[in-house]
């Protein structure tokens, strides 16, 4: 799993992982953490501690002021009644302590106790709360339910000479109802927070797996200029070998002029796969600088070079001059010109490559590479060859928007053309 270790978040089933809330999001009357509906272990923190203590300590307050207010009246509870009511307020307020872990059974316990205790009516308050920010609207209307019904029997229970029992039920009413809306509002507001966080969370996701196959995608690119590269490179290499192995005798200016061909042939491979392991090595953001990549305007020197090396090309161009090709077409032209003659030194050794570039904005540019089959075997030995030159080119030539033919004529060549979009 990305980003760590934890667990999905799901807002629609409460705050289930406290540790993704920020601390000026948290309500300190409530718990970060939805209780499980199991009854099993609930992990405090130590302001959790402190708000259940707060809790307690609070109903009990409470508890013992209502208590004595109900020894104010004109007819005042009996003896017994004020023990009872004492005990169950104490019994009741302790039971906050499990509130996290039993929040429906706490509070509809408290509930009952509180239709016919004065003590026990602030722990049910905070008890009802807690069930409202801790499950679902269902079952906070079933926990409200019970509390209207204990709100009217305490006034069966308890009655107040001083005030009527009508307004003593419309009184818990509202303190019901306004508990509750409190409790769902602190829900809503950590489900929104939550959210907030887990769209956070995704986006970061997101960007980092965008990050990787960007980089995925340039060493894949990286890999194809490589085989280009390289493979030209080495063709010629094994080229002049082949012709100093085949003419041992040849003039000293010759071998001079081969080997030292053959050296710097070697020096541009070994620049070349060093610049290339150098930007696979690199994890860093950053784009490593590497030397200008070519255009359609270096393929004549390409030709040059291949000429050099004793191969027969024939190059025809026929693109205006006074308009330059976008970077992606020219240097996908140049590849392909370079993997042709690449494969015709491989394959085809001793024959004449006519090599033939056409094309503007708008109709497009076509590269053409016709080549006749070997006749006899190849005078210095064939080169051994992956199988995929042909491949990298489609799959090149496919990213820059174009198509590939390739394959014998009806004359007998071997023909490669390549057509790339030239936007006007």
């Amino acid at each position: 799993m990305e980003l760590g270790t934890r667990p999905p978040l799901d807002p629609a089933a409460g705050v289930e992982h406290p540790w993704l809330v920020p601390a000026h999001f948290r309500v300190p009357d409530t718990d970060d953490q939805r209780p499980p509906r199991g009854g099993g272990p609930v992990r405090r923190s130590g302001r959790d501690r402190a708000v259940d203590l707060t809790a307690v300590l609070s109903s009990l307050l409470g508890g013992l002021l209502l208590l004595g207010a109900s020894q104010e009246v004109a007819q005042p509870p009996s003896e017994a009644l004020v023990v009872l009511d004492l005990t169950a307020g104490v019994v009741g307020c302790l039971a906050l302590w499990g509130r996290r872990r039993w929040p429906v059974g706490v509070a509809v316990a408290l509930l009952v106790l509180s239709s016919f205790s004065n003590a026990v009516g602030v722990a049910a308050l905070f008890a009802l709360f807690t069930v409202a920010v801790h499950r679902r609207w269902p079952t906070v209307l079933a926990v409200s339910a019970v509390s209207a019904v204990s709100g009217s029997l305490f006034v069966v229970f308890r009655p107040d000479p001083d005030v009527s029992g009508l307004w003593m039920s419309l009184l818990a009413a509202v303190l019901t109802a306004g508990v509750v809306a409190w409790g769902m509002f602190v829900r809503a507001r950590r489900q929104l927070v939550l959210s907030l966080v887990d769209r956070a969370r995704r986006a970061e996701r997101e960007r980092d797996l965008r990050v990787e196959q960007a980089r995925h995608t340039e060493r894949t690119r990286i890999a194809r200029e490589m085989h280009d590269v390289l493979a030209h490179r080495i063709s010629l290499l094994g080229m002049h070998a082949g012709a100093l192995e085949y003419r041992p005798d040849a003039p000293p200016e010759e071998v001079a002029r081969a080997a030292g061909v053959i050296r710097a042939s070697a020096r541009q491979a070994m620049d070349d796969l060093r610049e290339v392991i150098g930007v696979l090595r690199d994890d860093t953001d950053g784009t490593p600088a590497g030397r200008p990549q070519p255009t359609l305007a270096d393929v004549p020197t390409l030709v040059e070079e291949s000429r050099q090396a004793g191969m027969r090309v024939e190059l025809t161009i026929d693109v205006p001059r006074d308009v330059a090709a976008p970077e992606v077409i020219g240097r996908t032209a140049y590849r392909v010109v370079q993997e042709a003659l690449t494969n015709v030194r491989k394959h085809a050794g001793g024959t004449v490559a006519a090599v033939h570039l056409s094309g503007r904005p708008g109709p497009g540019l076509t590269v053409d590479v016709v080549n006749p089959p070997v006749v006899g075997a190849h005078a210095f030995g064939a080169l051994p060859s992956a199988g995929t030159g042909l491949v990298g080119v489609g799959e090149r030539v496919g990213l820059a928007g174009g198509t590939v033919e390739h394959g014998w004529t009806a004359e007998g060549r071997f023909r490669l053309r390549v057509w790339l979009p030239w936007a006007a």
